[in-house]
């Protein structure tokens, strides 16, 4: 449904709307232009941004949306991660997520570029990548009330009588002033809540960072093989390995690095991280030519590594793992979940899985599945939930907060964190800026409206 924006905003001018045209206009800064005026501004554009942008726009807003890289997409485009889980409950009886997801997903079946996967815990929907970008610029330019910024970078918050109004952005063009009168936190790591000093906090462990590749001449029989008899021998540090057929095209997605030790949040880390990982890739390759019947080519390398875990900022609420494992339901639920909790170690290689039917499972390679249960199957949650206060930073009453730094404890944090959760997370942070500029009043102050507008674009909450 449309909904025309003097009628969704009661047929008043907004103060601040205006043209998604850039206004080079004199500001209270000294020298820097406002380029735009707009609604809602946006800053990421991964999937989770987009989407906050694409249900923000539909809804009748303006909206800046403020990428820094080539491309929309984040982690599934240009960190070439390219599976999106289950939209179903554990059980695979219930459908709990909708929307924007299962939207785009639609889109790239009808250019033949998605398998769908039934009924597993692992897989949903493997896609291609590059495809997906050229899927998300469409997406983009049909809503004609977002203006898309590519190559710009967000540098830091600007405010005026002490309230945020504005970021401040660099990019080709200069420097200048985006304004708006709601913000969506989508960086990833926080950055504009960072720089607005919300409190934040990280895990004594952060999960680490991978750098997936793809390669052309792969078997997956033989080199998992290779890769749990030779990979120490090469120099590849104990992790975990997995990778998918890409659709559309003979290579194959691998995320078989780890990168440990490092906090991409911060500058130098990020950087040792990119180059560790993209160091790993090359040992992959050397594992293949010593020891397999043909060596792997390597055909591409992602823009970005893809980052599991950073800062968290610290918000109304925060999602305990008891809530989630036990799958405790909020008057607030803006998403739903059910992708098992999937804990990557620094001290140690492999990674854990917590089942919400009680199970639990150690994998590491070339050692056995270490199986227990961490409860009875009786009682068991058939999915978890996100309550709308984990995305509202302490303190701000036109911020918003979508993706993996929400406010969660790391058990919790390691089943939320994957893609389908966190878009819906952009989903219900772009239609609550809406409803907040309806009313008038603060981020989050009505759920029941949020939530009824979330369903109304598709969303299962």
């Amino acid at each position: 449904m449309h909904i025309s924006r003097r009628s969704f905003f009661g047929g008043t001018t907004l103060a601040m709307a205006g043209s998604c045209t850039s206004v080079r206009a004199a500001s209270a800064a000294p020298g820097l232009p406002t380029l735009q005026t707009c609604d809602v501004c946006v800053l990421g554009g991964s999937a989770t941004g987009v989407f906050a942008a694409v249900r923000a726009a539909r809804l009748g807003a303006r909206v800046a949306l403020i990428e820094k890289t080539n491309a929309f997409g984040g982690v599934a485009t240009n960190g070439l991660v390219n599976v999106w889980h289950s939209l179903f409950d554990n059980a695979f009886q219930q459908q709990i997520i909708g929307g924007l997801t299962q939207e785009v997903m639609e889109r790239l079946k009808k250019r033949d570029a998605v398998r769908v996967v039934e009924k597993n815990a692992s897989e949903g929907f493997i896609f291609n990548s590059q495809e997906l970008k050229i899927e998300l610029d469409e997406l983009i330019l049909e809503c004609k009330t977002i203006k898309p910024y590519l190559h710009t970078l967000f540098s830091e918050p600007y405010r005026e009588e002490g309230k945020l109004v504005g970021v401040i952005v660099d990019n080709k063009s200069g420097r200048g002033i985006i304004r708006a009168q709601m913000f969506v936190d989508a960086t990833g790591d926080g950055d504009l809540c960072h720089r607005l000093n919300v409190p934040s906090y990280t895990y004594d462990q952060m999960q680490p960072p991978t750098v997936c590749a793809h390669f052309s001449n792969f078997n997956s029989h033989d080199f998992t093989a290779l890769y749990t008899e030779h990979a120490a021998e090469v120099g590849l540090p104990a992790g975990f390995f997995w990778g998918t057929q890409i659709p559309g095209s003979s290579d194959f997605m691998m995320a078989g690095t780890r990168v440990y030790g490092r906090n991409c949040a911060d500058a130098d880390d990020l950087t040792a991280a990119e180059m560790e990982g993209r160091r790993q890739v090359r040992l992959l390759q050397d594992l293949s030519r010593k020891y397999g019947k043909q060596a792997l080519g390597l055909t591409a390398l992602p823009a970005m590594i893809g980052i599991r875990d950073t800062r968290h900022i610290r918000c109304q609420h925060q999602l305990t793992d008891q809530e989630a494992m036990n799958g405790v339901a909020f008057p607030d639920t803006i998403a739903k979940g059910s992708y098992r909790f999937d804990l990557h170690h620094q001290e140690k290689p492999g990674l854990t899985f917590y089942y919400l039917d009680g199970r639990k499972e150690y994998h590491c390679p070339g050692k056995r599945v270490q199986r227990e249960r961490w409860r009875d199957a009786a009682g068991a949650a058939a999915y978890y939930q996100i309550p709308l206060r984990a995305l509202l930073p302490q303190g701000q009453s036109n911020v918003i907060v979508a993706g993996r730094m929400l406010d969660a404890e790391k058990l919790a944090f390691s089943g939320v964190r994957v893609m389908v959760n966190m878009n819906q997370l952009g989903e219900a942070a772009g239609v609550a800026c809406v409803v907040a500029l309806q009313h008038k009043q603060a981020l989050g102050a009505d759920v029941p409206a949020i939530q009824k507008a979330l369903r109304a674009g598709g969303s299962c909450v």
